[in-house]
């Protein structure tokens, strides 16, 4: 095992497991620290004013430190008293596992750190995000219901076969756009391959429609009124650059509404508008408002549908409580309503997520299909007979039928004998020497073989996944493409090595190097690196040296007639230490 487990993540099923990768804590650099250090204190000062309540009591139930990246394992530790738990990933993951995760408690972090070129903001999932953004937020506990809820019905969300290509091609982008030195032409094909699959994705899938909803709230979702709202979303809360801009009049504000799983958004780019929730509360008002118009709850043709156009491993549940998982491949359908379905490859049968013993995939390794409704002229269902009714019916062990389902499905054969559900419903019956047709035409025969048929008078429920996670091989995850380290050259070892010295200066480790030594090498080496300055600034502020906070704040005004669009980054650092400075020189009066 490649990470540290605890009771929350045993729980987790192994096809979940497979994308958890280790922090490796000691990849981070001292420039990573100062990344960290620099987003958080700048994000605690601004969010203190503008975030909902939540978050600044999160960051200490948390245990998230302002000065250092956390430790997954120390967050485990304090997370577990809230019921959850954190794993570290490699950038995005797919959706759907995504949100599985989340309906076992467990919070999934990429534990990359976005570069200091990038310091506010960043297409790619990093730790600054994941851990400052989702991690606080959790600890109220309406809001943490609402996230593993929406885990719960998000991983049962059926996609479109674009839906995968469209996150690989994110993917790629967040990628190559996170690494140093891609060049401009590549960044900018890659985002032409996404507007192109957006502009070609068709009707959008429930994947696509439920994604739109966690980005609108998970991620980017305001609380409160139209007039006054808070931020609560993690790509806000983590973004010093959009927590700001999203509070000014540039940025429409909407109410929440079902509306927002209509309302497409672009990663690439500050958003547009944002959507107001008034509270935690309606959030799963509207969570499940969504859900009553899927497929989980629908079922019915329209639900079938779905799974074959998915062409992904898919369930489907009869009213029986018969389950079906497989890659569906047809439907036969009779006054819009399913009569028959066709599964291809490995299926396997269960009832209430446990296989049925002998219906797995061995058993079904080539598919399976089964007539599906009432039998002609019949009122009453097979599952509603009784005894008396079904020998009335000639549906009895021993007995050769043929039994006509609407739309023309006719099922002969030999009744070998039945399976019951808890409740004494038939939900399969097994047949030899057993012959289906459809319009008299031939779908299958089963010579010298059983063959049990499905019993149910409706498809309930149709959604993505196997409905046993035991039945099929899910460890099949391939990541194609991996985040880019950066190889680091002699220059930037030796700038990571300054950063290094500065900060075990302020946490007292070593208080023997020369500050102003490690200024004028850094001035020479690296003249336009800014951060460090303003590290080195706060240092000379703390120990009353104004001379030299002089000399630094002049070389920081160089940086910024250099590369203008640095100056409200050194502004806002240097800022922030003069505050702090102020208020410790009052307190101590």
């Amino acid at each position: 095992m490649s990470y540290e487990s605890n009771p929350i993540l045993d729980k987790l099923p192994k096809h979940l497991k497979q994308y958890i990768k280790p922090q490796n804590y000691g990849d981070y650099s001292p420039i990573d620290q100062a990344v960290w250090r620099y987003v958080m204190r700048k994000n605690v000062d601004y969010l203190s004013k503008v975030a909902h309540g939540s978050y600044m009591e999160g960051l200490q139930k948390t245990g998230i430190s302002i000065d250092h990246i956390p430790n997954l394992y120390g967050m485990n530790r304090i997370l577990k008293d809230i019921g959850w738990a954190a794993v570290a990933v490699d950038g995005f993951i797919p959706p759907s596992a995504f949100m599985e995760f989340q309906a076992y408690n467990v919070l999934v972090i990429a534990s990359d750190i976005r570069q200091l070129e990038h310091i506010e903001y960043t297409p790619a999932p990093d730790i600054i995000h994941e851990g400052a953004g989702h991690a606080p937020i959790i600890a109220n506990p309406e809001y943490a219901e609402y996230l593993r809820r929406f885990g719960e019905i998000g991983c049962k969300a059926i996609s479109s076969a674009k839906d995968f290509e469209l996150y690989e091609a994110v993917r790629h982008l967040s990628i190559i756009k996170e690494a140093a030195g891609t060049p401009l032409g590549e960044i900018e094909k890659a985002e032409e391959r996404i507007t192109e699959l957006q502009r070609n994705m068709g009707e959008p899938s429930e994947m696509a429609l439920i994604r739109n909803l966690h980005w609108w709230t998970v991620e980017y979702g305001l609380i409160g009124t139209v007039d006054h709202p808070k931020i609560y979303g993690a790509g806000l809360l983590s973004s010093i650059g959009e927590s700001a801009w999203c509070m000014t009049d540039k940025v429409q504000k909407i109410p929440y509404s079902l509306e927002a799983a209509n309302t497409a958004f672009d990663i690439t780019k500050p958003q547009p508008q944002l959507f107001v929730t008034p509270d935690f509360a309606y959030l799963n008002e509207v969570l499940e408002e969504f859900a009553n118009g899927m497929a989980l709850r629908k079922g019915e043709l329209v639900g079938l549908k779905k799974l074959i156009h998915s062409k992904e491993l898919g369930t489907i549940e009869l009213s029986t409580g018969l389950q079906v998982s497989g890659n569906f491949s047809n439907a036969i359908e009779f006054e819009n309503k399913p009569v028959f379905f066709q599964t291809t490859g490995p299926t396997a049968l269960s009832y209430r997520e446990k296989e049925l013993v002998g219906h797995g995939i061995e058993k079904h390794y080539e598919g399976y299909g089964s007539p599906v409704g009432k039998l002609k002229g019949i009122n009453l269902a097979i599952e509603d007979m009784g005894p008396r009714d079904l020998k009335a019916y000639n549906i009895y062990e021993g007995k050769t039928v043929s039994l006509e389902f609407e739309g023309d499905i006719k099922v002969t054969g030999e009744i070998v004998t039945g399976t019951r559900n808890p409740r004494g419903e038939i939900i399969l019956i097994t047949f030899k020497n057993c012959r289906i047709t459809h319009l008299e035409k031939p779908l299958f025969e089963f010579i010298g073989q059983l063959y049990h048929m499905a019993v149910g008078e409706h498809i309930v429920s149709a959604f993505n996944g196997p409905a046993d996670l035991n039945s099929f091989d899910l460890i099949t995850h391939k990541i194609t493409e991996t985040t880019i380290k950066m190889k680091k050259s002699p220059e930037r070892k030796k700038l990571e090595l300054y950063y290094g010295q500065v900060r075990d200066f302020r946490e007292g480790t070593n208080t023997t190097i020369s500050r102003h030594k490690v200024f004028e090498a850094m001035k020479a080496n690296h003249p336009n690196d800014w951060l460090l300055s303003v590290e080195l600034y706060e240092l000379a502020k703390i120990n009353g040296d104004t001379d030299f906070a002089h000399d630094i704040a002049l070389h920081l005004e160089t940086v910024k007639s250099n590369t203008p669009l640095l100056g409200h980054l050194i502004d806002d650092g240097l800022g922030l230490v003069d505050m702090e400075n102020a208020a410790q020189k009052t307190d101590r009066y």
